[in-house]
């Protein structure tokens, strides 16, 4: 218990929850944006050929 009052943020009220959505949120834009890059790449190969 000390612990967690020694840091700078309340973990009581939902603050672990919201860093987990926020984890996820950010999981899921890098995923999106690997998944934008990929499909470039695959149209360049098909024009090129």
């Amino acid at each position: 218990m000390l612990f967690i009052n020694s840091l700078l943020v309340n973990w009581t009220n939902g603050a672990i929850i919201m860093t987990v959505v926020f984890g996820l949120v950010i999981v899921g834009l890098i995923g999106a944006v690997y998944a934008m890059a990929n499909s470039k790449k695959e149209k360049k190969q098909d024009h090129s050929n």
